[in-house]
This record gives structure tokens, sequence and C-alpha cells, in this order.
């Protein structure tokens, strides 16, 4: 649906919001979940190596194009706020997920590298705890590559609330500024 075919969300009737909320919703939780199942299930028993690192570099490459998808995905649909949500569905659990299954790798290749030998679990708590800066301190990094990549999850978390957040933060505002003005959006 276009944004000029589309009713304004607050035109709709409140059944239609509801359903539209419960679909971005159960969208999000469905995103959320499928991320988690390839996190616990895809093969994470390579030795760390170069093959490794470049796949590393392709994930943060592949974050960057999430990132720019959804934000013109946002600025594309008809109810951007809905679209956001749906956008830090995808890009909050990709983040986290590729610094858990690094940690994870890594702790599995360089045992040591933590205080504590890291499951998958282990990886995913701690790189939340970095994330949200709690860092309770019984799991921290040991080692001089650890601790690296500890830096660098600090640093890139630091500009994906800062960035990441304020472009999709944006696109929102774009979008509802133009289609309060009655302005179609750009073709590419």
């Amino acid at each position: 649906m276009s944004i000029d075919a589309a009713p304004h969300y607050r035109e709709l009737e409140p059944r239609q919001r509801r359903r539209l909320l419960l679909l971005t919703t159960l969208r999000a939780a469905v995103t959320v979940t499928v991320l988690l199942v390839l996190y616990y299930t895809l093969p994470l028993d390579r030795p760390l190596d170069r093959l490794n690192a470049l796949w590393f570099l392709t994930g943060f490459l592949a974050f960057a194009a999430a990132v720019a998808w959804q934000v013109y995905a946002i600025i594309r649909s008809p109810y951007p706020r809905l679209r956001a949500i749906e956008a830090f569905s995808v890009v909050v659990p990709v983040f986290l997920l590729m610094f858990a299954g690094t940690y994870y790798l890594m702790e599995t290749d360089r045992p040591g590298s933590f205080t504590v030998p890291l499951t998958r679990t282990d990886a995913l708590y701690f790189t939340v705890t970095v994330f949200v800066t709690v860092g309770f301190g019984d799991i921290t990094a040991t080692t001089a590559p650890s601790r690296i990549l500890v830096t660098v999850q600090m640093v890139a978390g630091l500009a994906l609330v800062g960035v990441v957040a304020r472009m999709i933060v944006s696109a929102v505002q774009i979008n509802l500024q133009r289609m309060t003005s009655g302005t179609p959006p750009k073709e590419p």
C-alpha cells in the first residue's frame, strides 16, 4: 500500500488501528524469534580465523544495509511509526546477536578469553549487559582481542543508539511531514 492510497492512521477505525498494531507486534515478535532460533541453531563451532573475521565484517556490512533498507522502508511506509517498530525489531537483535555469536566463537576457539567459558546464552547475556552498560562484572573480557572486541561493541552500541536510532526517528518525521504536506514520496 502506498502512502497516497493509505488512509492516515488517525483516520482508521479503532478496530483497524488495533489490527495494524497487532500485525506490527506480531511481525516484530516473529522477527526476533527467527533471529534467536538462527543464533541457537547455526553452526558456530568453526575455529576463529580470517574467514570468520570476514564473516564478521560481512555481518557489519549486512547490518548497515539492513539499517539503510529499514530507513528507506520507513520513508515509503503509509504508517511510518509502526514501520519504525519493525525496524528496531530487526536492527537491535541483529546487532546483539552478531556480537554474541562472535564472543561465543572467540571463547570456543580461544578458551580463557572471558572469565568464564561462554555458552551461547552466556555470550548473549554478556552482549546485552555490555550494550545496556550494566556490566555486572560476572563475565569480563580477559585477553587483548576480547577486550578490543568488547570496546568495538561499546562504540558501535553508542553509534546504534545515537546515530541509527536518530536515523530511524528522522525517517519517521520526514514521512509524517511529507504526508501532512501532501507531497508524494520521491522515486529513487
